[in-house]
């Protein structure tokens, strides 16, 4: 008689065989095979194959082994090296499986993803999918669930589905990549293309300045998301409707903001292996506030989601603003409106005219790294600019000084020094401030005539904090400049710093209310949909008044804030938006619930692109600053959740994640580190390794 039919206790055949149980999940069947843990991975799947005897192209499977949360992608490695026994199930399933990606302007896309691939690589995927440069800025969160709300069906399932796009290919591999679909109605006719990407479109990079050598149109060929009907990702689309606003969910406090932050999803791990399902909605955000290169003339579907990313962050109230700030966000949303229905009949006859206005309206709004464009000029090497005027200022909690005090301040180098007059300035200062590390934070009302600078200056013991009141917008604009480059370690002499009061001129300038009602063009009837362009917060304001009187009262002021900007370009008014965005003072902050060493209670910790942020949990107040520059090294201890920053010269930095894993908050500091080492002169391949290196963590 022979052995192989005698099933011993253990499971095992006699013949050292075993029963491995697996489910095919495209045909929900579920097969047995006798194995041995000597057969490899790729052996297995082929005897699999042979058993179905089913006519399909296979090549897209693989194994998923749903115990351990593992894909067995290693085809020589054996069962047995894997550690796979007769009491383990596997899924015979493809990679690629659909998402439904909500994108930074609130549309929903159907995308097939690989599910195998690590976040970091399929969010390289699908951006190049959608002709966004820079994939290693964004990355994938988790909706946020409204703790008020119960649960309901997804508004978009409501919307008909409109199939764009067939399959599309990765470029130089000829694999299926992507599919999308579109959720929601589309302006203009349906195209059809053999992909966004091939072999023959893949575009070649200056290796000078990194930008493309040919035209963006040419990356899409007839695409429906190419600039030749740009109206899904290179267009805004108005809000329909201020009931949008209302069923959105909207933080209420910076805790809430946390909470959001815990979604982001682990770069370094597959989609399966954070439980993320077919079909799932994700978020496809800019993760990193740290936009290199942002040039609009290849830019055109990024400049776009980022401009829809920042006035939704702003209408949801993610990010303060002051009100005379929310009527020129209003402005340059109704500007940006109005350019985008004109435009989206007409922009292939176009678009060389607006490459021609992007070159002579955009060429000092270029938004990098660091703010700035290169100059040669050669003061800048000979000598260091000086600032020296009376500003008034005020130390609060000081007994000393219970109001502002005029003082004759001088600002060389990173240093403010004040005298009691301009004939003591070559004597002791009687205040000296190193602004190297400090938190500067704008304090502005255009109408008002109130310019303020908040500095908060490390200390030993947390920061001291310093106001600075300026006279008028010139005075700010050029002290404001110049503190946020000594924050940052940087003097007056660097390139950027005349950019920079430009800067803060024009965003004062769009602020401007013009009391002449004679300039505004259009009537105050006009459909101009106030209640979408403005926050809810602000049209609280006049809760006790009749509809009608709020609609026209924010109508005039949106109208009268639109002459200041009714003369740009489409392009230009999109920057000059992100812009303004990047110069609120929370901008690119993200927020975590932590316990610091030492600590009593709960607080918050902040992560920028160039600093960590310890704030309080009620207010948001800064605490104390610490800067990636003069950091040494970072580790965790993952059975604690304790990270730890050590530093060059301070005490290190300790604490606790609360509410989130600290892997989260390991890959954003490793994230901004990674970022900051791009350079213009590299060409465009992302070093996955290094990325995976810092912000992996896994020993």
């Amino acid at each position: 008689m022979a052995l192989d039919g005698i099933r011993m206790p253990d499971g095992c055949y006699a013949d050292g065989t075993w029963e491995l149980k697996m489910h095919v999940t495209d045909l929900h069947r579920d097969v047995s095979l006798r194995v041995t843990g000597e057969i490899h991975i790729g052996g297995v799947m082929l005897k699999l194959v042979e058993k179905l005897d089913v006519k399909k192209d296979w090549s897209d499977h693989a194994l998923w082994w749903e115990k351990k949360k593992t894909w067995l992608l290693k085809t020589h490695w054996t069962l047995d090296k894997y550690g796979i026994q007769a009491d383990a199930r596997l899924l015979f399933t493809p990679q690629h499986k659909l998402l439904r990606l909500q994108l930074p302007n609130m549309k929903h896309m159907k995308v097939k993803v690989n599910f195998s691939d690590r976040v970091f690589k399929a969010v390289s995927d699908i951006s190049k999918t959608f002709n966004i440069r820079h994939p290693e800025e964004l990355s994938l969160l988790r909706k946020p669930r409204d703790p008020k709300k119960k649960k309901k069906k997804l508004e978009e399932a409501e919307e008909e589905a409109l199939e764009l796009e067939g399959p599309l290919l990765t470029p130089g591999s000829g694999k299926l990549a992507s599919e999308i679909i579109y959720i929601g109605p589309v302006k203009g006719s349906i195209y059809s293309s053999p992909g966004l990407y091939s072999k023959t479109m893949t575009p070649t990079y200056d290796s000078r300045d990194g930008s493309p050598l040919s035209p963006t149109t040419a990356w899409f060929g007839d695409s429906p998301l190419s600039e030749g009907n740009p109206s899904i990702l290179a267009v805004s689309q108005p809000i329909s409707s201020p009931d949008i606003l209302v069923k959105l969910y909207k933080p209420q406090s910076l805790l809430d903001k946390a909470k959001i932050n815990q979604g982001w999803l682990d770069s370094s791990r597959s989609l399966m292996e954070q439980d993320v399902k077919e079909n799932e909605v994700l978020l496809l955000r800019f993760k990193y506030h740290s936009f290199f290169d942002l040039n609009p003339k290849y830019d055109a579907i990024r400049v776009n989601q980022l401009y829809e990313q920042s006035k939704w962050a702003i209408l949801l109230e993610e990010i303060e603003c002051t009100e005379e700030e929310m009527m020129m966000f209003a402005a340059l949303q109704y500007h940006i409106n109005k350019l985008s229905i004109m435009s989206s009949d007409n922009h292939m006859n176009n678009s060389e005219k607006e490459v021609d206005e992007v070159d002579a309206a955009l060429s000092d709004l270029e938004i990098t790294l660091e703010g700035g464009k290169t100059s040669n000029t050669l003061g800048d090497i000979t000598s260091i600019p000086e600032l020296a005027d009376y500003v008034k200022v005020f130390k609060p909690k000081k007994l000393t000084l219970k109001g502002y005090k005029l003082y004759w301040c001088t600002f060389k180098d990173i240093t403010i020094s004040c005298y009691k007059s301009k004939e003591e300035a070559h004597g002791t200062p009687a205040n000296q401030m190193n602004l190297r590390g400090c938190e500067v934070t704008p304090d502005v009302n255009i109408s008002g005539q109130k310019f303020n600078i908040k500095l908060l200056i490390p200390v030993a013991d947390g920061m001291n904090e310093i106001w600075l009141r300026c006279d008028n917008e010139k005075q700010y604009a050029h002290w404001m400049a110049a503190c946020r480059l000594a924050s940052k370690g940087k003097t007056m002499a660097d390139s950027s710093y005349n950019l920079e009061v430009q800067n803060i001129l024009s965003f004062l300038k769009m602020q401007h209310m013009n009391p002449d009602s004679q300039l505004i063009a259009e009537p105050i009837t006009t459909d101009i949909n106030p209640e979408c362009l403005v926050s809810p917060r602000y049209l609280k304001k006049y809760k006790n008044k009749q509809p009608g009187y709020i609609r026209d009262l924010i109508s005039a002021r949106i109208l009268e804030a639109h002459q200041n900007v009714a003369q740009m370009s489409l392009i230009e008014a999109k920057m000059r938006f992100i812009q303004a965005w990047q110069s609120l003072p929370e901008f690119g902050i993200t927020h975590f619930l932590a316990k610091f060493q030492g600590g009593k209670r709960e607080e918050l910790i902040g992560i920028t692109y160039n600093r960590l942020i310890r704030m309080d949990a009620s207010t948001g107040d800064a605490i104390k600053t610490w800067r990636f520059s003069n950091m040494k090294q970072w580790n965790v201890n993952w059975e604690i959740k304790m990270v730890t920053v050590e530093f060059a010269d301070e005490p290190s930095l300790a604490f606790i994640c609360a509410e989130v894993d600290c892997k989260v908050v390991h890959e954003f500091i490793g994230g901004y580190i990674f970022l900051s080492t791009r350079a213009k002169d590299q060409n465009e391949s992302l070093d996955e390794e290094m990325f995976y290196k810092l912000t992996s963590g896994w020993v």
